[in-house]
């Protein structure tokens, strides 16, 4: 079994910065791809930022140049981060783990999601 378990969020003033953490755990083959989403009150959850196995990575526009996802890979657990920077009111959300993987080399992939952490900038 797979689990993401999200860590990080918390209150945080206007320009200040955050970095949250999603560890990937448990009995799988690959993780092709781990994104962050976000979900703000009254709002659709949106996609802020992915990095794949290669640590390629892509942002939305909303986020571009203010955060940086990254990636660490090790036998049988991977950690993404996601360093915010110069936060604002609208980037306060949950922010939701989310990975592709492989349960072993025969499986397709499969989605997971983590329970979310909250981050909460005042305006």
């Amino acid at each position: 079994q797979v689990q993401l378990v999200e860590s990080g969020g918390g209150l945080v003033q206007p320009g200040e910065s955050l970095r949250l953490s999603c560890v990937a755990s448990g009995n799988f083959f690959d993780i092709k791809v781990m994104r962050w989403y976000r979900q703000a009150p009254g709002k659709e959850r949106e996609w802020v930022a992915t990095v794949t196995s290669d640590r390629t990575t892509n942002y939305a526009d909303s986020v571009n140049g203010r955060f940086t996802i990254s990636r660490d890979n090790a036998k049988r657990m991977s950690t993404m981060y996601l360093q915010m920077e110069s936060l604002k009111p609208e980037d306060a959300a949950v922010y939701y783990c989310n990975a592709e993987y492989l349960y072993d080399p025969f499986d397709t992939y499969r989605e997971l999601w983590g329970q979310g952490t909250l981050v909460t900038v005042p305006s």
